[in-house]
């Protein structure tokens, strides 16, 4: 049976694909993760103790436990979501980004050439490693246009001066040794399971505690939001039929400004949340000063993946808002467990190096 070995499979996309890849494919699974406070197995759902699906508990950055993982799967597929993503965090505490999403990915890419230079032509050529990176890697947009695949880099965020290092990595592993890569450049991902520091759970969790809704500066950055799962089914089809070497930029095509996406999350949560003595919940939103560095507009070109490989996202922003909304309100245990550690919703990101 086919394997493939996904490292972040335990966070918010890396679980998505996992229980995709389980439940539409005959492909043997195996999931690498270190299991951070963003990392957690429940996120699996019924995939986590599914026969096809093998977890193994490691940190990327350490080379013999991947290199054992390698040789003992031996996957025809690479995907390389394991990162630190949160951009707050990234201004806080820029040495955990470096380590994992710069000394990881090269320490991934080492040991992923050396795994790939042993295996027998056949499988060699069937190869792939797909690297998923983040449209932050651009900077910031004006008014108008959006990012292509050919967009100069110019992060603005340790965060995502760390993602720029690593893409530039995995380009590099293939330009200088030939490794068959692929790379992808994501919009904001939305949907269930998401570890609730990011705009739209965290948003839907205070409004349904009741619990003041801070806003970045006046709420005027602009986000293009893609749900997760049409995201990994385009990363399932850019590892199967992408053409090696290239970047494929994965949009949502959903424009909106944050205080817009407050505004509606808080009413759908009056709308099918418990009463609150707030309500309506727009009134707990709090303008608080902004992050530093804080891009001001993102949008994807996603024009060559739907061009070349026929991808395009299912559904609208609003449908899938409402059953991001409806999910979390169904699943406040899991939202419980996954925030019993030290994150508890507070503000991250004022510029205090740690």
């Amino acid at each position: 049976m086919d394997a493939v070995l996904v490292t972040g499979g335990a966070g918010f996309i890396g679980s998505a694909l996992v229980r995709q890849l389980i439940g539409e494919t005959e492909l043997q699974v195996v999931n690498l993760d270190k299991l951070t406070y963003a990392g957690n197995l429940e996120s699996l759902g019924e995939a986590r103790d599914h026969a096809r699906h093998r977890f193994v508990q490691a940190d990327i950055c350490d080379a013999t436990a991947v290199r054992r993982v390698l040789a003992e799967t031996r996957p025809r597929t690479m995907f390389h979501l394991a990162a630190e993503s949160h951009v707050d965090r990234s201004i806080d505490s820029p040495a955990d980004f470096v380590q994992t999403n710069l000394v990881g990915t090269f320490t991934l890419l080492r040991e992923a050439l050396r795994y790939w230079q042993e295996l027998p032509p056949a499988e060699a050529a069937s190869f792939r490693l797909l690297h998923v990176s983040t449209d932050e890697v651009f900077g910031s947009l004006g008014p108008k246009g959006a990012f292509t695949e050919e967009t100069p880099y110019d992060p603005s965020s340790p965060y995502s001066a760390s993602k720029a290092g690593s893409d530039h990595l995995v380009r590099a592993w293939c330009r200088t040794y030939g490794l068959p890569v692929l790379i992808t450049n994501c919009s904001n991902n939305y949907g269930p399971y998401q570890f609730p520091e990011k705009l739209i759970p965290l948003m839907i969790q205070h409004a349904l505690e009741g619990k003041p809704l801070p806003v970045y500066g006046r709420g005027e950055n602009v986000r293009d939001w893609l749900h997760v799962e049409d995201h990994v089914r385009a990363l399932q089809l850019v590892a199967e039929s992408g053409r090696v070497g290239e970047t494929y930029n994965v949009g949502g095509g959903n424009e909106r400004r944050n205080i817009d996406v407050v505004r509606q999350i808080c009413a759908l949560v009056d709308e099918l949340g418990p009463p609150c003595p707030a309500e309506p919940r727009e009134s707990l939103i709090q303008f608080v000063t902004d992050r530093p560095g804080h891009d001001q507009r993102y949008a994807i070109d996603g024009s060559k993946l739907h061009r070349e490989l026929g991808w395009r996202p299912l559904g609208s922003f609003d449908a899938g808002l409402e059953r991001t909304v409806r999910w979390y309100l169904d699943n406040q245990s899991w939202v419980e467990r996954v925030r019993s550690g030290a994150y508890r919703g507070e503000r991250l990101g004022l510029g205090t190096l740690t």
